[in-house]
């Protein structure tokens, strides 16, 4: 009998210690991989070297120039060496980690029949008017004529002509060097009229570092897909003037040729509005020299938060806000003026303020108030008020006019208050400014994705990421090709999606999620489990280490 329990008993020790295995194994074999797997954050893969890439990414930006000689422009030995190309290129000299070039390609050749014809007119106007062929002109491309050099067509103290459209007029020389000296002149004046370091600068601005010039390019807007302008009018003493602006008017016929003209820079909404009893917030100072009150340079600043209060908006707004106020002073106030630095009176009594808008003061004609009636009716010189508002908003845009080169005559605007080549160089800053936003947008998600391991990263989310990629691929790529157009909507796309991947809601989720949490979930469900399990195994070991031990007995 006491054999047989002694070999039950070492039977269910047998059976205890294969449960404990058997147990331990499960938990081993299939819980932990089965806990790991359904606990694991979902991470979609991404090009971490291709964006890492995009850091040591070279724009080599093509402008190509079409050069056309007349018959006397150069010497005849120089004439048959026609047509040939010539590449001139050169590094724009930023401090940034992307490497620019700026490559003008020139395709020189003859002038044709009609060319010859509209350059032998009487000025420069009118072999414009009979060159002229926008539609056929490539976005980014430029076309310069190489007249002769006593011809009547510029004046004799010009050596070049810019014109509005895409298109510029050089005098040739009859030299032996001619070639040479003639391309000096062509690059200058197609620097001017497409890519110049203060145009990329300017684009650049966020994202150089702040020196002696910089922050003064800082006052274009960003690239933005579209833009929302305000006019707003700003009548703070309705008691004393009743104030009247045909501000549709004025848009329909002033601001909206120049959007349009602009439209393949973003989109744009404008609206208006009247606000009553709005107050600068600065008390101006009264001059008794001149029976007047002015505004100082240093108090301009304090002008704007006030104001800007009651206006409301850039509230509900998605795109870039612009506000143009136009400010008639109170009877108590006026006349108003606006000094600058020097103390001198502002001769458009207005200003602006970068990537807000501008201001401007409307003063009521002194022999108004002759009359005893009040308020005085007051009507709005609206040609004098959008001058002002459209070379502002011109500045505000980044469209400033350009440093020609000496003896050079530079034609004016359109009608539409903007050149061809200057929509042109305004979308070669964008489609620059678009990639350094982009590239930096994709550095910085791919740093935070790296750093913190508990961000889920979506399918979507890794698909907007390989597609701003592959749009800043792209644009690079027809920036390089001098496709302005193709380029800048690519890069418009690589923004957009870019920040569509940055700014996903679903990267916030995991994103404060501390490893003292962890614990305090798991070790409620894990530790009950895994003592028995530990003891028993521990356990095991001991027993069986002391079997290994124990000498056998030899008979």
């Amino acid at each position: 009998m006491a054999a047989a329990g002694a070999v039950a008993t070492d039977i269910e020790v047998v059976r205890g210690k294969r449960a404990a295995l058997f147990f331990a194994a499960v938990a081993i074999v299939l819980g932990l991989p089965l806990w790991w797997k359904t606990t694991e954050t979902y991470r979609a893969p991404l090009p971490y070297s291709q964006i890492s890439g995009l850091n040591a990414l070279q724009l080599r930006l093509k402008v190509p120039v079409t050069v056309v000689f007349t018959r006397d422009s150069v010497p005849l030995d120089d004439q048959g060496k026609l047509p040939f190309t010539v590449v001139h290129e050169r590094e724009i000299p930023l401090k940034y980690k992307m490497k620019i070039k700026c490559r003008f390609q020139k395709n020189y050749r003859r002038a044709l029949d009609h060319e010859e014809e509209a350059l032998s007119l009487g000025n420069v106007q009118e072999a414009e008017a009979v060159l002229a062929q926008p539609e056929k002109q490539v976005e980014g491309s430029l076309t310069v004529y190489v007249i002769s050099e006593h011809s009547s067509l510029l004046p004799q103290d010009m050596m070049s002509y810019i014109g509005p459209e895409r298109t510029a007029v050089v005098r040739g020389i009859m030299h032996r060097e001619a070639f040479n000296i003639i391309g000096r002149r062509i690059i200058q004046v197609a620097q001017a009229m497409s890519l110049t370091e203060d145009v990329l600068a300017a684009a650049l601005a966020d994202h150089l570092r702040e020196d002696k010039w910089s922050s003064d390019k800082r006052r274009p807007l960003k690239s933005s897909l579209g833009y929302e302008i305000t006019f707003s009018l700003l009548n703070p003493d309705p008691k004393s003037h009743d104030v009247h602006w045909d501000i549709e008017g004025a848009v329909q016929r002033y601001v909206q040729p120049f959007l349009n003209a602009l439209s393949a820079a973003g989109n744009f909404s404008v609206d208006s509005q009247i606000l009553y009893y709005a107050m600068l917030g600065v008390n101006p100072r009264f001059d008794p020299a001149s029976s007047s009150y002015y505004l100082a340079t240093h108090s301009l600043p304090h002008v704007i938060n006030p104001v800007e209060s009651r206006l409301g908006s850039s509230a509900a707004s998605l795109y870039p806000v612009l506000n143009f106020l136009l400010y008639v002073p109170e009877l108590a106030h006026s006349p108003l003026y606006i000094q600058d630095k020097d103390g001198a009176p502002v001769a458009t009594n207005a200003f602006h303020s970068p990537r807000w808008g501008g201001i401007m003061v409307y003063n009521v004609d002194p022999k108004a108030y002759n009359a005893s009636e009040r308020p005085v009716r007051v009507e709005v010189d609206m040609v004098r008020v959008m001058e002002v508002f459209l070379a502002q908003l011109r500045l505000l845009f980044g469209i400033a006019y350009p440093q020609v080169p000496p003896k050079c005559l530079l034609s004016g605007p359109k009608s539409e208050g903007l050149m061809t080549w200057e929509l042109d160089r305004l979308l070669w800053a964008r489609s620059v400014e678009n990639l350094a936003t982009a590239t930096t947008t994709l550095t910085s998600l791919a740093q935070l994705l790296g750093k913190i391991s508990n961000i889920v990263i979506k399918d979507d989310v890794a698909s907007e990421v390989y597609r701003a990629v592959a749009a800043v691929q792209k644009a690079a790529e027809e920036l390089a090709s001098g496709h302005l157009s193709s380029a800048f909507a690519a890069s418009q796309e690589a923004v957009t999606s870019s920040e569509r991947a940055f700014f996903d809601p679903s990267l916030l989720h995991l994103l404060y999620f501390p490893d003292d949490q962890k614990f305090a979930i798991y070790i409620p469900l894990f530790l009950p489990m895994a003592v028995p399990i530990l003891l028993s195994l521990v356990k095991i070991f001991l027993e069986t280490r002391k079997s290994w031990k124990k000498p056998e007995k030899i008979d």
